[in-house]
């Protein structure tokens, strides 16, 4: 694809009736493309990446001002800090996997939580404006750490042939189904869930960014002539749509962590 088509969906020369004629610039797979902001030993480097970069030190800096230096009676930045990792903590792993198991998980999930959260929220801040987890590969990573972790969990605490009855289901009383029955819950466990994992939340944002891009276009598209009633008729929609998708941004973070502590309390629970 041309660096041309990777522009299309920001090609504010294009307006409804102009003289140039062009159509309406649709928002495709084009909009999640950008080019290489500097590239070294074959390495690029895009607008992505960056904002994953600043994510991270976002997330990092953060926590640390606020409780590099706690103190009994907290500032203001250590109660926001505290706030966030009590609401990580007590409403989702407390409530998933009790304080005494779930405690020694909160660092991961609140680690979890916030980082999508803040790859999510960039969709909606000028400049940066798209979601870091529209580009699959991130999620993907993501849930594969929540993999890692719920399988090594898995085997150690019921060793190889628990860890095996754990995953599929195994149970003697199901008779004549039981081969059936250890296929699907296998494929299921072990295949599928990692997928839908990491899916349930790329096709989210990817979604919410194309629906963000197209009125955003299309205000500036139908701001021409008798079209213009049409355009502010599509600015409200852009207006609705940011208001929606920083709902949507907490909420797939919130279900990508809960998700997460459900594995880990099934790779914890006993098999009967």
């Amino acid at each position: 694809m041309s660096a041309d088509q990777t522009q299309l969906a920001f090609d504010w020369s294009c307006r409804i009736m102009s003289d140039n004629g062009c159509g309406f610039p649709a928002p495709g797979l084009h909009s999640f493309l950008f080019q290489p902001i500097a590239t070294v030993g074959g390495f690029e480097f895009n607008k992505v990446m960056l904002l994953a970069l600043i994510t991270t030190l976002l997330v990092v800096t953060f926590f640390y001002a606020a409780f590099g230096k706690a103190k009994v009676v907290p500032g203001k930045l250590q109660m926001v800090g505290e706030a966030g990792y009590d609401f990580v903590r007590r409403g989702i792993v407390y409530e998933t996997l009790g304080k005494k198991e779930g405690e020694k998980y909160v660092p991961l999930m609140v680690s979890l939580f916030f980082f999508i959260w803040i790859m999510n929220i960039w969709s909606v801040i000028p400049l940066a404006q798209f979601p870091v987890s529209s580009i699959i590969a991130f999620p993907a990573v993501l849930a594969a750490i929540v993999y890692v972790v719920w399988l090594g969990l898995t085997f150690k605490k019921h060793g190889f042939a628990g860890g095996f009855k754990n995953l599929t289901g195994y149970d003697k009383s199901l008779g004549p189904v039981l081969p059936l029955v250890v296929v699907i819950e296998f494929f299921s466990n072990v295949l599928v869930r990692p997928f839908t994992h990491a899916v349930r939340l790329f096709a989210n944002m990817f979604a919410g960014h194309l629906l963000l891009v197209m009125f955003t276009v299309a205000s500036w598209y139908l701001l021409n002539s008798w079209m213009i009633p049409a355009a502010g008729v599509s600015f409200v929609m852009t207006i609705v749509m940011i208001l929606f998708e920083l709902f949507v941004q907490a909420v797939q973070a919130y279900v990508f962590v809960l998700l997460a502590c459900s594995y880990v309390q099934g790779a914890l629970a006993e098999h009967h």
